[in-house]
């Protein structure tokens, strides 16, 4: 049974970055909505309890009963959670009379030794966010750090392993952020660190081999890391038993077809490679909205994957790529999370083809996803490519679909992936790309006057794809690319830079 430590989400921005905190210690999290988790069992050494956009004071804020956790388990809170469980135990807590945002230095509090601050430094930087302040705690909770604004930074409940911090050990700027997650995770929860690439393959393995048994798997490949990381897992079970189908639909990168298939009949995976250009472009046709476009490459896809599934006789199980930032986001602490955009994986197929899904990565961020392909042996080519949509891109084109627009997109698209490659910065780039703008512009070349499209070149930095930033790539660099694109892509005349961050954008223009 693989020891685990639970997250409660009050629907903080960071949670996330919480889990993964712990997960760099090797010890395996999980999250929960904090109104909708499971019993805690004998794996959970731990619980932490997530900030929140909410105050304690608000009639409806979020609650959970912590007589579930209090002297039973280790328990954190982390600014929302900590100023939760000083209100319930009779703490005050009120509007902060000076609204504490950004750096503070942490002092611990002289005589009160405590593992959850050991080798904490005098004056480190940690990072407050809240509205809320704790003024008073309750007789048995006890002050263990405060900052030169707040006299309650962190604080002890006497008599138990129960911990409450007003700052976020999980981001950067708490410099030592990670040493107190530590202290909590290893020390004050006994965690053994052993939840590795190396151990999640042979359990996964493992477990695939008991859950699927001699069925028939079918899976479809995107080209991508997640979907290929979990062919190349599902292989190591059942070997011949899985079937794989690479579906191009048109709207890939320049070559990628062939390539990607080579590179795939070279992992020693069954793969049927099926062309479907015409049928997609039919589907397309005439529209111009997201969601339309979205849903017409989901149901053409799914048609398409249906008639070359039966093909295969007996099959029982969908193969999926599915990794843990999908699942969590399809939970959210207030109910369904709103639709951004749909085109998460295969949505609908299982119940149309009457099979049961089977998802290796379900639990793992991208990163991990990429550290097990690595134990597994794939290239690192394949594992580092940068994500790439699901509807491909008929979402960096803005606008109606057309083979034309097709063409000058791949082209302008291999020209920018490159020369990043060549100038030895695609690597420093999580994800770029090339989006086809629904304007033109007057131009000149030679003696002519030009009349033709804009690009815009994106390229961001990010860890998982959550948050992103616009990478500062080179003046140089970014006059080299732009003036490639005009001069080997006929039908464009115009090239422009995104620096745009998200939030408050999208990776992705649609």
């Amino acid at each position: 049974m693989t020891e685990k430590i639970v997250i409660l989400d009050f629907g903080s921005q960071y949670t996330q970055l919480i889990a993964r905190r712990v997960r760099e210690l090797n010890v395996y999290c999980e999250i929960y909505p904090y109104n909708h988790f499971p019993a805690l069992d004998a794996s959970v050494k731990g619980v932490i309890l997530s900030g929140s956009p909410c105050s304690v004071r608000e009639e409806g804020s979020p609650r959970v009963d912590l007589s579930l956790f209090r002297n039973k388990l280790p328990l954190l809170g982390v600014c929302y959670g900590a100023q939760l469980m000083a209100h319930v135990n009779g703490g005050s807590v009120e509007p902060s009379s000076i609204r504490e945002y950004g750096r503070a230095s942490l002092e611990p509090v002289a005589g009160k030794t405590s593992a959850f601050m050991k080798g904490i430094t005098n004056g480190s930087q940690v990072w407050m966010s809240h509205g809320d302040t704790i003024v008073n705690l309750p007789s048995d909770f006890e002050i263990i750090a405060k900052t030169e604004s707040i006299p309650v930074a962190a604080y002890k409940i006497n008599g138990e392993e129960t911990y409450g911090i007003q700052f976020h050990p999980e981001v950067t700027h708490t410099l030592e952020g990670k040493a107190l997650l530590s202290n909590f995770v290893m020390d004050i929860c006994k965690c053994t660190g052993d939840w590795t690439p190396d151990s999640f393959v042979e359990a996964t393995v493992s477990e695939l081999k008991q859950q699927l048994g001699n069925d028939k798997v079918v899976l479809g490949l995107s080209g991508g890391v997640d979907s290929s990381v979990a062919a190349v897992l599902i292989h190591k079970a059942i070997g011949s038993n899985l079937t794989c189908i690479f579906v191009d639909n048109g709207l890939l990168r320049k070559n990628e077809y062939d390539e990607v298939l080579q590179s795939y009949h070279g992992l020693g995976l069954n793969v049927i490679g099926v062309d479907a250009k015409k049928e997609f472009y039919t589907s397309l046709a005439g529209l111009s909205d997201p969601e339309q476009k979205r849903k017409a490459i989901g149901k053409t896809f799914i048609d398409i994957f249906e008639q070359e599934g039966k093909k295969i006789k007996d099959v029982r199980w969908l193969g999926q790529g599915t990794i843990y930032p999908d699942i969590i986001e399809s939970v959210s602490v207030k109910g369904p999370s709103a639709t951004i955009k749909s085109h998460h994986n295969v949505g609908g197929l299982p119940e149309k083809m009457n099979m049961k899904v089977v998802e290796p990565l379900k639990t793992l961020f991208k990163d991990e996803v990429r550290r097990v392909g690595k134990k597994l042996g794939l290239d690192s080519a394949l594992l580092g490519r940068h994500p790439f949509p699901g509807p491909g891109l008929a979402i960096r084109i803005i606008g109606d679909i057309t083979e034309e627009k097709v063409a000058i997109l791949q082209e302008a698209d291999y020209v920018f992936i490159q020369l990043l490659k060549q100038r030895g910065w695609y690597d420093k780039v999580w994800q770029a790309g090339v989006i086809l703008l629904p304007i033109k512009s007057v131009g000149v070349m030679g003696d002519e006057r030009t009349y033709e499209n804009v690009v815009s070149l994106r390229a961001v930095s990010s860890v998982d794809g959550m948050t992103a930033d616009w990478v500062h790539l080179p003046y140089e660099l970014l006059a080299e690319i732009s003036n490639s694109i005009i001069n080997r892509v006929k039908g464009v005349n115009r090239v422009v830079y995104d620096i745009s961050s998200k939030p408050p954008a999208t990776i992705e223009w649609e």
